[in-house]
């Protein structure tokens, strides 16, 4: 038996980027651990009756060694996260990817370990974030006024979605496909893995492709299990999260293309946004940006511009 079990949290079935990325993990801590560390993997918490959210409270806790999570559930504890919400601002992953490895991601990282109990490992890639709904295509914010959508317990963005015309709903992933195939929630937004993977393409047909967020996920350890551990373990489990990390971005890129052939074969129809078309959403929300630069200042706004 290894002298540190180091136990990894999760949400998603086995077949996911992260899941995936999270056995990528496991196998290189083993294969530099050796004896001393030993990973194991929780892989979908839902399945045992948790929240997907309580992934957070259970590494927090030590409960849990690991988890990757959503960044916009970090804003209440480092309000910079929330410009990693800014909408319409991130067009391509490499240019998400210079944002998260560089000087504004080792910002947010020192200041999560100074306000919190997490350390942060790296950034995972979330995915581009589109429009599903059940109701009619999405071409403009006009077609988003009155529909109830479903969003991640995040202020901001609540109000990015007030601004396009949508009823913002928050609820857990655990809670989403019931809310989805009930009705009770019109549209919903994620990358398109979790639109396909979870099933609700089956009960809303109308993709719009709009990339509205580019989602990141942080990797997250416990910090005080981290600063117990000894300096070999720390390295194996740092080098197993570079690893890991490098694995889940090129899963997540790879993933994208394979959805959209699969939904090809559904009765899903994809709307792809003409640039004049996703200039009317970009207006929309201007308003909002201007705001956050001026709560968040142009020292920490230019990493986006």
């Amino acid at each position: 038996m290894a002298e540190f079990e180091i136990a990894f949290g999760g949400y998603q079935p086995p077949a996911s980027v992260h899941s995936r990325a999270a056995a990528v993990f496991g196998a290189a801590l083993a294969a530099r651990g050796g004896d001393a560390a030993r990973c194991t993997l929780a892989g979908n918490i839902i399945d045992a009756g948790h929240k997907a959210a309580d992934l957070l409270t259970m590494v927090e806790s030590g409960a849990l060694s690991l988890c990757y999570f959503s960044t916009s559930y970090l804003a209440g504890r480092v309000p910079e996260f929330a410009l990693l919400d800014l909408p319409f601002t991130v067009a391509a992953r490499d240019r998400a990817y210079a944002i998260l490895d560089g000087e504004f991601g080792r910002l947010l990282a020192a200041r999560l370990q100074a306000a919190s109990g997490y350390r942060l490992l790296g950034f995972w890639d979330n995915g581009f974030r589109h429009f599903s709904n059940r109701h009619h295509p999405i071409r403009s914010p006009a077609d988003c006024n009155g529909l109830r959508i479903r969003t991640l317990f995040s202020d901001l963005h609540g109000q990015v979605f007030r601004r396009l015309g949508f009823e913002p709903v928050a609820l857990d992933v655990k809670d989403l496909l019931t809310a989805v195939a009930a009705g009770t929630i019109d549209a919903q937004e994620n990358p398109l893995t979790n639109t396909y993977n979870f099933g609700l393409h089956a009960h809303h047909r109308h993709i719009t492709l709009s990339s509205h967020f580019f989602g990141a996920a942080a990797l997250l350890c416990n910090n005080a299990q981290f600063e117990s551990w000894p300096a070999a373990v720390q390295d194996a489990v740092l080098a197993a999260a570079a690893e890991a990390t490098g694995a889940q971005r090129t899963f997540a890129a790879e993933e994208d293309a394979s959805i959209l052939a699969k939904l090809a074969g559904t009765e899903a129809e994809i709307v792809t946004l003409t640039g004049a078309e996703r200039a009317a959403f970009v207006a929309a929300v201007a308003p909002l940006i201007d705001e956050q630069r001026q709560i968040f200042g142009d020292a920490l706004f230019h990493h986006f511009t």
